[in-house]
């Protein structure tokens, strides 16, 4: 295929290049001037977007989307498929999608889980919204730079399955958090805790993927400082959407609300940002109750 890929970031340059080693023609262009091995470079976004047959897009966030689709989408050929990858606000999603379809495009929303590592490796998940015609143009692309693709239902379903799977990841990584701290004071090693925790009810891809405890379980951030595998900064920004979302559906998640509470604090007000997600855990070891 002749693809326009826009926005070559720590996760969009990576999957631009597994695109173009598997054959396909691949134009790039990134508003910081960054490349992407193997892609031809684009003067705009408009240029990317020209003749190509799917324009994916890998962008910070809704307002930043809207600003790009009133570009391109007036430079895309008809039937081409619109396929973004970002993590944006379900209304943006929806939008976008409506413009396009309006445009005689069609259009995915397709946020991805599985991070830096999963973009270079090509094992990405991928939770897309948008028709069926779109999700069977665009399968062959999501084999290249992922392992799964979740076709979730209409425009918008895929960025409210990330911003849920998130949710929970936040609610989860905060409580496994909480209870290892609490275990410390209690006088039982982190090493029991992960064996009990790790094969009992309280199992949780935080604990058994990503455990925040140093030197136990598989490796993780925790175990290199800490350093980014998912910044705490992403995770509140998709905590944030989780609860605009949430304020529009007028669902109640208090959970969800408290999670955004401490991450922001944390992000905002103390030593979080540039840290792993996981960083929570020793925040709450140098805390008390009080």
């Amino acid at each position: 295929m002749k693809i326009g890929f826009i926005g070559l970031g720590n996760m969009g340059g990576p999957m631009a290049v597994n695109l173009a080693k598997a054959g396909h023609d691949v134009t790039g262009f990134d508003v910081a001037g960054v490349t992407a091995d193997g892609a031809t470079v684009a003067a705009s976004a408009v240029e990317a977007a020209t003749d190509a047959d799917v324009v994916i897009t890998m962008l910070p966030n809704g307002g930043i989307l809207r600003a790009v689709a009133n570009e391109v989408i007036p430079a895309m050929k008809a039937g081409a498929v619109l396929l973004d990858c970002s993590t944006v606000d379900v209304e943006s999603a929806r939008d976008v999608a409506a413009q396009a379809s309006d445009a005689g495009l069609g259009a995915l929303d397709a946020p991805v889980s599985g991070g830096i590592g999963g973009a270079a490796g090509g094992t990405l998940t991928f939770m897309v919204g948008g028709s069926d015609d779109a999700f069977a143009i665009a399968k062959p692309l999501f084999d290249i730079m992922g392992q799964k693709a979740v076709h979730c239902g209409e425009a918008g379903n895929g960025q409210a399955a990330k911003i849920c799977n998130n949710m929970i990841l936040g609610v989860t990584m905060i409580g496994t958090c909480e209870a290892f701290a609490l275990a410390d004071k209690l006088g039982l090693s982190r090493e029991a805790m992960f064996d009990v925790v790790s094969t009992s009810s309280g199992y949780s891809w935080s604990m058994n993927a990503y455990c925040p405890a140093p030197g136990v379980g598989p490796a993780s951030p925790a175990d290199n400082d800490y350093k980014p595998g998912f910044a705490a900064e992403l995770m509140l920004k998709d905590l944030r959407l989780s609860q605009q979302a949430a304020q529009g559906a007028d669902a109640d998640t208090p959970l969800g609300e408290a999670a955004t509470a401490l991450y922001t604090t944390f992000v905002e007000d103390e030593d979080g940002k540039g840290r792993d997600f996981s960083a929570m855990l020793p925040r709450f070891e140098k805390r008390s109750r009080s």
